[in-house]
């Protein structure tokens, strides 16, 4: 699956209980940039580049794919080089809490 695919699932993999209180925009800067947005609840996918992400991942595609669904780790991938960000880092640490892998398929 294209990481576009993945990134346009991650509104139906949104786990809400973890989300509660969250209001975030999250940027992915992968070959088609893509931005999610968490507000009150829900989640939206947008294409382009958010105004002011509150966090932003910049990787290949095929590793974000690994990554959401926890074939890589997180920090593993930031270590390497695979992984950049820039933001609230606390904030990219509960990415993989906020949604299901396993409605990323």
């Amino acid at each position: 699956m294209p990481a576009v695919e993945l990134i346009k699932k991650m509104p139906q993999a949104l786990n809400v209980d973890a989300a509660a209180g969250t209001d975030a925009t999250l940027q992915f800067n992968i070959s088609t940039p893509m931005n999610v947005v968490i507000k009150d609840g829900a989640c939206t996918a947008n294409e382009g580049v958010a105004a002011s992400p509150d966090v932003t991942l910049t990787m290949e595609d095929e590793d974000l794919i690994a990554l959401m669904k926890g074939e890589l780790n997180g920090m593993t991938a930031f270590m390497t080089g695979k992984l950049q960000l820039e933001g609230d880092l606390m904030l990219a640490q509960r990415i993989g809490s906020l949604f299901d892998a396993s409605k990323l398929d």
